[in-house]
């Protein structure tokens, strides 16, 4: 395993990370779960990212207890904020109450004093940032978060940020975590070049596009029962993909991942890993045996001639738009 500094900060991350959203509690039982995390403990993941609502709250007790043992001093813990947690008007959002509720709830959830990374899992809209800002500096100081990062935010709503952090003296947000892969580059246009001036690192999630980048998916073909594509929970996101246009690009880079001796999912995060203002990339799993696929890209190094020929395969279905990245005009 490879590691990066998070953003401009003194923590390091490990380079692949593990994230639990769409499986732990929900789409894997509990004895599988542990076992992918063992398995990424086994390959040197040090860093596990969750957030309060993943599975109704039920993705940070299986962390927690599937963690449960290991050197706390060793990890890095990430988790987040917003979504609706309850069925109150203040159980979402980033208002004070919410944001201090929420911390309390996920460190007894995931058994520990703290987290390394606190993130805000979207912008509130009907929080002012200042408030939401002066909470989370409040947990830093109380020592319930050691960081505090971001989810899905545009340049301006972190630029903002970092401009009231400056100005009140509040810590800095250290890290975005954006959805980035060869189909999805809509951070590259402006939330990349305001972050890597002012030390913010991405934490990407989705770098394999919701499973569409192994190759699994096949144009003019239904896909694979037991899918991420056919599972209630997750098809909604792949939906985007699941087009022959894109699936039959997609079988295009088979031959590249060949020619360097790598599975799709490992030339899919590798290729995100090839940007320097990626910290890590959250790779998840139902089966063990996928995230001992996955750390192979660890360290992986892809050519400039590589990466030209991954462009004009995949041509016109990549998405670049940057006002891709939204936000809930109000609270859900």
């Amino acid at each position: 395993m490879e590691f990066r500094h998070l953003g401009r900060s003194g923590l390091k991350v490990s380079e692949i990370s593990y994230g639990n959203w769409l499986t732990h509690g929900s789409q894997v039982e509990e004895d599988a779960a542990k076992l992918c995390v063992q398995a990424a403990l086994d390959e040197g993941i040090t860093t596990f990212d969750t957030a309060d609502v993943y599975a109704g709250t039920k993705a940070e007790e299986v962390l927690g207890r599937a963690l449960k043992g290991v050197r706390r001093e060793s990890l890095e813990i990430f988790t987040k904020v917003y979504w609706p947690t309850g069925p109150g008007q203040n159980d979402r959002g980033l208002s004070r109450k919410h944001v201090t509720e929420s911390i309390n709830n996920s460190l007894r959830r995931l058994q520990t004093d703290y987290v390394d990374l606190y993130q805000a899992h979207r912008f509130d809209n009907e929080t002012p940032l200042e408030e939401t800002l002066k909470t989370f500096d409040d947990l830093v100081r109380q020592g319930k978060v050691l960081y505090v990062g971001v989810s899905e935010w545009t340049a301006d709503q972190i630029a903002r940020a970092l401009k009231i952090a400056d100005e009140m003296g509040f810590d800095r947000i250290v890290s975005n975590q954006p959805q980035y892969s060869m189909l999805w580059r809509v951070i590259e246009a402006e939330i990349v070049p305001l972050s890597e001036r002012e030390g913010v690192g991405q934490i990407v999630w989705s770098p394999i596009a919701q499973g569409v980048l192994t190759g699994k998916y096949l144009p003019g073909q239904q896909p694979p029962q037991g899918s991420r594509a056919t599972d209630a929970s997750g098809s909604a996101m792949i939906a985007r993909y699941m087009n022959d246009d894109v699936l039959a690009r997609v079988q295009e880079l088979k031959p590249i991942a060949a020619d360097l001796g790598l599975t799709m999912a490992q030339l899919a995060v590798a290729w995100v890993l090839q940007n320097p203002n990626v910290s890590s990339a959250i790779v998840g799993a139902t089966r063990p045996e996928q995230v001992r696929d996955n750390v192979k890209a660890a360290g992986v190094k892809l050519e400039d001639e590589v990466l030209k020929r991954i462009d004009d395969v995949l041509g016109t279905v990549v998405e670049r738009d940057p006002a891709k990245t939204v936000s809930p005009s109000t609270r859900p």
